[in-house]
């Protein structure tokens, strides 16, 4: 996920990708344990989406909070 896709989205879509995105990464650790996983760079990938999310999150926050 790009971060102009991330802008784009309404708060509550990012909340439901960043619980989209957690479960991925909890189904991926849990690949780990069981040697079942295909694509180790997955990890990084959901990371930084996760990162992008959060960021683009609290400075919609701080913006809010400069507004008001």
């Amino acid at each position: 996920m790009k971060a102009k896709e991330v802008h784009k989205l309404n708060d509550e879509e990012i909340l439901v990708e960043l619980d989209r995105l957690s479960k991925k990464m909890f189904d991926l650790r849990c690949q780990v344990v069981t040697d079942k996983i295909e694509d180790p760079s997955q990890f990084k990938k959901i990371r930084r989406d996760i990162a992008r999310l959060k960021t683009e999150q609290t400075a919609r926050l701080i913006a809010a909070e400069e507004r008001a």
